[in-house]
């Protein structure tokens, strides 16, 4: 590679992804692991080598060869959530109540098939405006014109505009949603398709279980790779796409990264990176205290926390954190998976899938989620590390769990647990969220821990 070709592809600014993982052979340099994600700063005489920085700000030489630019962009998939489909006017009425000004939907409408009904709410009573479908676009008054639905019912939120009233507020649809744009084109025009033909099923075999479909492993470009295989219904679809969508935006060395996507034949197939040890639960309990270090203990818990630190600074709240939930790589690193279905999770209490042992209080009682609640069940996955895998509150039965934990009831240390870890556990328990530290500060913290265990 030419000096001038390195500096015309990675210009200062530049995002690139790390191939290979790399230790550095100086102080001079910066090192990384595998997938990270690294920013250059600028070239130097050498091709070779270049001046980077990773999400932390350190600073550092890196080999050109070792990465490559990061050319996929975010995926956003707006649904018309305001979009209901085929109901009748009586349906959409009940909807619509209690009624509120300004508060609407839009259906297709039942006396006219191939042309909608905006449904809006003034005074107490619904009006139901016929949207006509003339010369390839849309009106209602036969002045103002749209191309498609979205822009009609954007106008009206600016501006009632001859409308009983301003469109305000709408009931969205439960279930299916429609899409803004075909999410394959998204995905496509993002960089995110991969080749069905480029991708080898190697294994029928489930190396994992996710919400929406068993995963397996595949090949890809030389690599293995995890490949989620979609459960047949359109639900599990949409969800899939929410997941993927989401995985698009957030990169962090600590978070399962998302390779790419199939579409083939109403299947989708959701490709991330392949974390060849397996879950961290499974990890812990399999190899236990023989094989599991106190510094394997504490580079889980560091690994764990930047990943939900990163979540936390984007604003995304998991919901189902837990050493299930976290995977661990060839080279031992740990990096949190699922997150990508943390906005669609319901609370299921009366069903056994509910994590109820790692749920903060809150959030089972009130279904109040927040990086709070993330933090209380961080707390629960420390518990689990330094108990090499077991299950939470042992001899308490599951329906008892949260009534302990109300009255005060907190997990004793397990045995040979630093008392800076269990201080972080019942700081994490605590019963008002507003007391829990953040997963910021309690990754200094860790870190600071870190440089002192040895072994």
């Amino acid at each position: 590679m030419s000096h001038t070709t390195t500096r015309e592809k990675w210009a200062p600014g530049t995002a690139v992804v790390a191939l290979y993982p790399f230790l550095g052979n100086s102080t001079e340099d910066l090192p990384f692991v595998k997938m990270e994600r690294l920013t250059i700063v600028h070239s130097t005489n050498d091709p070779n080598w270049v001046k980077a920085r990773n999400r932390e700000a350190d600073e550092g030489m890196i080999p050109t060869s070792y990465v490559v630019q990061e050319s996929k962009k975010e995926v956003k998939l707006n649904t018309r959530a305001w979009f209901h489909g085929k109901i009748s006017r009586d349906e959409a009425e009940a909807l619509l109540n209690p009624p509120e000004d300004g508060l609407f939907l839009v259906r297709e409408s039942t006396n006219f098939p191939g042309d909608y009904t905006l449904c809006v709410c003034f005074e107490g009573k619904v009006e139901h405006y016929r949207v006509i479908y003339k010369d390839h676009k849309l009106t209602i008054d036969e002045e103002e014109y749209f191309e498609e639905l979205t822009k009609l019912v954007e106008h009206y939120q600016q501006d009632a505009d001859g409308l009983c009233t301003q469109l305000k507020r709408s009931v969205p649809k439960q279930g299916n949603r429609e899409y803004e744009v075909e999410p394959v084109k998204a995905f496509e025009d993002a960089g995110w398709i991969i080749n069905k033909a480029d991708l080898q099923l190697l294994d029928s075999t489930c190396i994992g279980k996710g919400e929406f479909g068993d995963v397996v492993l595949g090949e890809w470009k030389g690599n293995k790779v995890a490949v989620k295989r979609l459960k047949d219904s359109s639900k599990a679809a949409q969800g899939l796409l929410d997941e993927a969508c989401l995985m698009t935006s957030l990169k962090h060395q600590n978070l399962v990264n998302l390779l790419g996507l199939v579409f083939d034949d109403n299947c989708i197939l959701l490709v991330t990176e392949y974390m060849s040890k397996g879950s961290l639960v499974d990890y812990l309990r399999s190899r236990g205290r023989l094989h599991v270090t106190k510094r394997d203990q504490i580079n889980f818990a560091c690994d764990t926390c930047n990943g939900m630190a990163y979540l936390e600074s984007q604003k995304v709240v998991h919901r189902d954190l837990a050493a299930r939930n976290v995977l661990i790589s060839e080279e031992g690193v740990a990096k949190v998976c699922d997150f990508g279905l943390a906005h669609e999770m319901k609370v299921k209490l009366d069903g056994g899938k509910f994590p109820i042992k790692w749920t903060a209080p809150e959030a089972l009682r009130h279904s109040k989620f927040s990086n709070k609640s993330d933090m209380w069940s961080f707390g629960i996955l420390l518990w689990e590390i330094y108990s090499f895998g077991r299950v939470p509150y042992p001899r308490i039965p599951l329906a008892d769990v949260m009534k302990h934990v109300e009255k005060g009831y907190r997990m004793e240390a397990p045995d040979c647990c630093p008392a800076e870890v269990y201080q972080l556990m019942k700081e994490a328990w605590d019963l008002d969220p507003q007391k829990r530290p953040s997963f910021h500060e309690v990754s200094k913290r860790l870190t600071q821990l870190h440089l002192t265990t040895l072994t």
